[in-house]
């Protein structure tokens, strides 16, 4: 008996709560308006037929009363390449929306954009209206659309050439068939979409030049998304892939840069990489895994491993490289060296009940006028299986290196090494040239210079007026 007086005093209090509640004020003055956190929503240029990122904005109501919003309309309609959503609901037009006294509420916007059948970015525009109290104020909509050459799982099963007419967009894979090849020109654009990758059985030769690099990179062309790594997966040389070649290419924002894994067969290295930027990986710029590489005049900069990682065996050349491994620690806590090799791979014991090393022999992993570089106290680590083969050779070597991990000094194989001395980036996390203060300019040696006479940016580094080649990918230049 006493709950039910209890809920019937307690509904009592509620009714005479509710019918003392004054009712809803509107400001009805044609001069009330709304107020917008922005006048316009960009979209920066995007490709036709992939959604964009959603972008928002607020409506506010700056007045002590509510105001009435009469109609919201996006006036391209069904027919807009944009698609809005207010205060949670989406659609094309919208009634009877109040907003409180100085409170506010969102506005969602996307946009999909139809191929324009053409090579140059267009821009396309719509605006949301807004109806209140007899006025119309409104919201414009720019964004810029670029066509592609889009690719899905597609194989290429003869000779195909790529030009720059516009750009490629790669959605899944992109597999190189068995004996094929598939050249790209200068200037040309591949972006990869979220985990994309490419599969390289046959050839790859990527042809750019100085003034036109080849550039490879995730499809989110914001610029919030220009310096963010692990944006897609990688490029994976498989056997019986062999004579690649790239050069001038810019490979940035990806898992893994060059995953190489196709052994050697030949007389030709697997792969030749010169002139060459990878950066901002998520893992490894470089992991080889039994394969042949030269390179030279390569920049590989942050990764959230190793800039290069030579593992179980195979035959490795850098000359004039520069490995330059900073890490943002707001991504991940970096705990591998700049560069790592190791004659073995871990494999699982199931009568050891965990990993031993697989042994194998590295014949030859030789760093010669270049730079290993970074933000922790050692870049450089060696690890050695106890049978298996290690030829390894560092000579004229701007390096970071903690003698608690690995005694340089009574190694042979370490030669002219510059000893944390900072290298002195002129464009740390750009392009990594040299400081005029650098104490790698000067500090090469000029017979690994006669093998790559000029740097990546086209200078000579046998200069008569020049008292020696500079380490790493370039040569400093005074004005």
């Amino acid at each position: 008996m006493k709950r039910i007086i209890y809920i019937l005093v307690f509904t009592t209090i509620l009714l005479s709560l509710y019918h003392c509640r004054p009712d809803r004020v509107y400001i009805e003055n044609s001069d009330a308006t709304l107020r917008f956190s922005l006048d316009t929503v960009y979209f920066d240029t995007v490709f036709t037929t992939i959604g964009t990122s959603t972008r928002s904005f607020r409506i506010y109501n700056p007045h002590s009363r509510f105001i009435m919003i009469d109609e919201i309309h996006l006036a391209g309609g069904e027919q807009s390449v944009f698609r809005i959503n207010v205060d949670g609901s989406p659609g094309t037009r919208f009634e009877g929306y109040e907003i409180a006294p100085n409170d506010s509420m969102f506005v969602f916007v996307e946009a999909t954009l139809d191929p324009n059948m053409s090579p140059d970015i267009l821009r396309i525009q719509d605006s949301i209206t807004f109806s209140v109290n007899g006025n119309l104020q409104d919201v414009d909509l720019m964004a810029w659309g670029q066509d592609v050459h889009m690719k899905k799982g597609e194989h290429i099963t003869e000779p195909t050439v790529w030009t720059a007419d516009k750009p490629y967009l790669i959605i899944d894979s992109l597999v190189i068939d068995t004996f094929q090849s598939l050249t790209i020109s200068e200037g040309a654009r591949i972006h990869m979409h979220s985990n994309a990758f490419f599969k390289v059985i046959g050839t790859i030769e990527i042809l750019g030049d100085a003034d036109n690099p080849v550039i490879i990179q995730g499809d989110r062309l914001e610029e919030f998304y220009s310096d963010k790594p692990g944006q897609w997966g990688f490029i994976f040389f498989q056997y019986p892939s062999t004579a690649n070649v790239i050069n001038h290419a810019k490979i940035i924002n990806g898992t893994v840069g060059l995953y190489v894994n196709s052994p050697i067969y030949g007389e030709e290295p697997v792969l030749k990489i010169s002139n060459t930027e990878i950066n901002q990986m998520s893992y490894d710029g470089i992991l080889a895994q039994g394969t042949s590489i030269e390179a030279y005049n390569t920049v590989i900069g942050d990764c959230g491993n190793s800039c290069v990682e030579l593992i179980y065996e195979g035959s490795y050349r850098f000359n004039h490289c520069t490995f330059a491994n900073y890490w943002r620690t707001f991504y991940s806590n970096r705990k591998t060296p700049a560069v790592f090799i190791a004659n073995y791979v871990p494999i699982y014991d199931s009568v050891q009940d965990g990993y031993v090393p697989l042994p194998s022999d590295i014949e030859e992993a030789t760093f010669t006028n270049s730079i290993i570089y970074g933000s922790r106290n050692n870049e450089i680590l060696i690890s050695r299986a106890d049978e298996g083969t290690l030829n390894y050779t560092f000579d004229h070597l701007m390096a970071r290196l903690d003698e608690e991990v690995y005694n340089f000094y009574t190694d042979p194989n370490f030669k002219s090494i510059y000893v944390n001395q900072d290298p002195m980036f002129d464009s740390l996390r750009v392009s990594y040239e040299l400081d005029s203060l650098s104490p790698a300019i000067n500090a090469g040696d000029i017979g690994f210079a006669t093998e790559a006479p000029l740097d990546k940016n086209g200078n000579s580094r046998l200069r008569p007026s020049d008292q020696g080649p500079d380490l790493g990918a370039y040569e400093f230049i005074s004005e």
